[in-house]
């Protein structure tokens, strides 16, 4: 079965995929030829028809994307980007087609008078013809027909991967959350009913911790597991359908952050009510107190995807690795233990240190 505009990749419809990548890649206009598909599958995006569309002549960079490849943001950004000579031509294996150019009408008018990619790729092959591999082709993922669209689905899924995350986040908790957006990105489940749904475990698995009974303690610790995994779907499905918002953002960094908050409270009470003190709700208040300012640092920093690389200092690194959520898996051991008032002493111990240090490293950044 051929791929059609209307086949379903991850949740949307193929055309309208494309389109919204385009879109985010930062184009200053995507059009939709005619035959591509009907014009209800690109409703409410900045999408034109392509034989109707004015043409500026400040467009000096076209990009020509055939219908049946599924696109990466980041790909067709690259693509916008790549240093071409004047009036060169670009052409991959997929037939997709990049032109600098100072006369963009001509071009988009062979394009609309093509009835299929290989035509249009025949039509526009002028100008200098610029060497494949100037942009990295992971970025695309070519459909020949309808059964290859689990297999562009797994590619999706896999580019989610955030270079930037822990040992076990990537190869434990990223495996299941994957596996369930896999599930829920064709239903109407949104990515804030899955922040709501993550933080609402969270909180009531933060409740057990008031008890030292080490089943009651491990039973939080798996709840506290799982809101960490359901925390990364809300985000998996944001960027799938390209619902990323800044107020979704927010409800996720500061959702995690309550959760956070509460089991490192919870755990304090339960461990002051068995000891009869009151000197564990003080490493509390610290742990807390130090956390939440620590996330009001980094706040900025967690909505990007960056991994430090050769300009990032060894403090940037540092701080990048202490932010990691494996330590989900010491409060599991310790839970199974019965001691997880030990991992608060070492949250009370550490917090204040990784506070210090993203102080650190933000007043070395700041310009003098």
């Amino acid at each position: 079965m051929r791929v059609s505009a209307s086949t379903l990749v991850a949740g949307l419809p193929l055309l309208r995929r494309i389109v919204l990548a385009g879109t985010r890649a930062g184009f200053d206009g995507v059009l939709v030829h005619p035959a591509a598909g009907p014009a209800e599958l690109v409703a409410g995006t900045p999408a034109a028809p392509l034989a109707s569309a004015a043409i500026p002549r400040a467009w000096r960079r076209i990009v020509i994307l055939p219908a049946n490849v599924v696109p990466q943001p980041r790909w067709l950004r690259a693509l916008r980007e790549v240093k071409l000579a004047p009036e060169a031509v670009w052409l991959d294996a997929s037939l997709t087609a990049v032109f600098e150019t100072g006369h963009p009408a001509p071009i988009l008018a062979a394009a609309a008078a093509s009835r299929d990619a290989d035509e249009a790729a025949a039509a526009l092959r002028r100008g200098v013809l610029e060497p494949p591999g100037l942009v990295d082709a992971d970025g695309r993922f070519p459909l020949a027909a309808a059964a290859d669209v689990p297999a562009a689905e797994r590619w999706l899924l896999r580019s989610l991967i955030k270079q930037s995350e822990g040992f076990m986040s990537r190869h434990v908790e990223r495996r299941i959350s994957l596996a369930l957006t896999r599930r829920l990105v064709g239903t109407r489940v949104t990515p804030d009913a899955m922040t709501l749904v993550s933080v609402g475990i969270g909180l009531v698995g933060a409740a057990f911790f008031l008890s030292v009974s080490p089943a009651f303690q491990l039973t939080g610790a798996l709840l506290f597991l799982a809101h960490s995994i359901l925390d990364g779907c809300d985000g998996e499905l944001a960027r799938l359908k390209f619902l990323e918002s800044r107020r979704g953002a927010i409800l996720d960094f500061w959702g995690d952050n309550l959760v956070h908050a509460a089991v490192f409270g919870c755990i304090a009470v339960g461990w002051s009510l068995a000891i009869h003190a009151a000197w564990p709700l003080a490493l509390g208040a610290v742990t807390i107190a130090c956390t939440l300012a620590s996330a009001a640092c980094v706040f900025r920093r967690t909505m990007l995807d960056v991994v430090p690389g050769a300009g990032a200092t060894a403090t940037d690194r540092i701080a990048a690795a202490m932010a990691h959520r494996d330590f989900i898996y010491v409060v599991v051991a310790l839970a199974a233990l019965g001691h997880v008032d030990w991992f608060l002493l070492l949250a009370a111990a550490g917090s204040p240190v990784f506070l210090l240090l993203l102080l650190w490293v933000g007043a070395a950044r700041r310009p003098a």
